[in-house]
């Protein structure tokens, strides 16, 4: 199929809130590409048969929110990324087949590698908050970065011993009332949890006790600056939020849709940052 008159869309249920449209609505303006991308409110009764017939709807591929990524990863051929984390957020249309792939891994190990180039050659120990389908996406991007010792803390500790038999060894799992006390000979502090999200109750965790060249990251991204963050930020530590890992987790789709690979900038962060506010 030509790259001239392509679209793409997020599907979600609600689906006004995205910023996905102002995202790559940004770069194809920016790379002058005949395309568009929209967004898709889908009830879950129908996101099956809807997905089913994507080209119909006039669509070469989509991305998917939660609670959609597990019914995209059904219907689609996933690649090796969506097949170990087991959900799926980017689709996309090839000789008719839908193809899938998850670009969370990307987007938050290359969200890390903005805010603190080289992380990965001091990060021995990661500590990763959560034991939900984001945190199998980060753990896989850990263990693809080299990370050999991954704590992963979870109030359901079920959860975390769940991940921990999918990727091995290399994680171990962790109960909640113990996160403090791994914190000293942690590289890296993730937080996949919502606690800290505008609306909940801010993540109960002091920093002071990581090293002093830690890098911390947590997905959320409204607020832009949790209190995880600015704890971090007022250490002195290296951080990067949820903002950063859309942005990131963004390119590959793009690129996939559109045939232009496009770049993360600090243009584009600050008008997604003005949208979403402090």
């Amino acid at each position: 199929m030509s790259k001239a008159h392509r679209a793409a869309c997020v599907i979600g249920y609600p689906a006004r809130h995205s910023r996905s449209p102002k995202l790559h609505g940004y770069w194809i303006a920016k790379y002058g590409l005949d395309a568009a991308y929209r967004a898709e409110e889908i009830p879950p009764d129908r996101i099956r048969g809807w997905l089913s017939n994507l080209a119909a709807h006039g669509y070469v591929g989509a991305n998917v929110t939660m609670p959609r990524k597990e019914i995209a990863f059904e219907l689609s051929t996933p690649d090796e990324r969506a097949r170990a984390v087991g959900a799926a957020n980017t689709l996309w249309l090839e000789d008719g087949q839908l193809l899938s792939t998850n670009t969370d891994i990307e987007g938050f190990i290359n969200a890390l590698d903005a805010a603190s180039p080289g992380w990965q050659k001091r990060a021995a120990t990661a500590v990763v908050l959560g034991a939900g389908g984001a945190s199998r996406a980060i753990i896989y991007g850990l263990i693809e970065r080299g990370v050999c010792d991954i704590r992963l803390v979870n109030r359901t500790l079920a959860k975390a011993e769940a991940i921990g038999a999918q990727f091995g060894d290399v994680v171990r799992p962790v109960a909640w009332h113990d996160r403090q006390q791994q914190l000293a000979t942690a590289q890296l502090l993730v937080n996949t949890t919502s606690l800290g999200m505008h609306g909940n109750a801010p993540l109960d965790i002091d920093v002071a006790d990581l090293p002093r060249d830690a890098v911390v990251s947590d997905i959320v991204y409204v607020p832009l600056e949790t209190p995880l963050l600015a704890a971090a930020t007022a250490r002195g530590l290296a951080t990067a939020n949820g903002l950063d890992m859309l942005l990131h987790q963004a390119v590959r789709g793009f690129e996939i849709w559109f045939g232009v690979r496009p770049t993360v900038t600090r243009e584009l962060y600050d008008l997604l940052a003005a949208d979403i506010g402090h």
